[in-house]
């Protein structure tokens, strides 16, 4: 099972992705993004990096590593793309800082760290165990738009928001750390740093 664990995840991650937007890439639900091509780019991006994950961990579970690193250009490719997409709609949609909610300032500090991550990654490409937790918790910083729209399928009031995308991040964050403890007897420190950053990141944006 310690083998899966990043295929499980990454398939976990997808299927949100699929619940949150499908009805804004599947099929016309009258919304005005669904016709805005500066979103529907960057949901196609997302949605890209998300099985682009999948095939990825894939591939590392079956062993077949020549594939994994063909296909990690795709990879670093689509992480440019949704980091430039997201950078573009951060500028035309909110005119200065002081006009963003805590939460779109806390998705401005986790797409930076996105893109940090992400380069850390690739740059650890030949030491498999930083190369996947440096990719994985880039991942995990761009959930809130993923979970803030599952909460509103759900129709949740504004507490039960944070009481949910809380609870999803946290069992994600925990499930990396007892697989850090299963296979190397400890939380590794990329593990428990990026987590440490992300309430550093919420921290900063409620307070500024």
């Amino acid at each position: 099972m310690k083998k899966d664990y990043f295929f499980v995840v990454s398939l976990t991650l997808l299927l949100l992705s699929v619940i949150a937007f499908s009805d804004n890439l599947i099929w016309d639900i009258g919304q005005e993004s669904n016709s805005d091509p500066k979103f529907l780019i960057h949901g196609l991006l997302c949605f890209a990096w998300f099985i682009i994950f999948v095939v990825q961990a894939n591939f590392i579970r079956k062993g077949e590593v020549r594939s994994h690193r063909n296909w990690g250009i795709a990879g670093m490719l689509t992480a440019v793309g949704v980091f430039v997409s997201t950078v573009y709609i951060f500028i035309v949609i909110y005119q200065g800082w002081e006009a963003m909610p805590f939460w779109i300032k806390a998705n401005r500090y986790l797409m930076l760290s996105f893109a940090i991550l992400v380069g850390l990654g690739y740059g650890s490409r030949k030491n498999p165990v930083r190369h996947k937790r440096f990719l994985y918790l880039a991942t995990l910083y761009m959930l809130e738009p993923v979970l803030g729209r599952i909460g509103g399928h759900m129709g949740l009031m504004d507490w039960q928001f944070d009481v949910f995308e809380a609870l999803i991040w946290n069992v994600l964050f925990v499930s990396l750390f007892v697989y850090d403890w299963k296979t190397l007897g400890k939380i590794h420190p990329i593990s428990w740093i990026g987590v440490v950053w992300f309430y550093i990141v919420w921290i900063l944006a409620i307070l500024f």
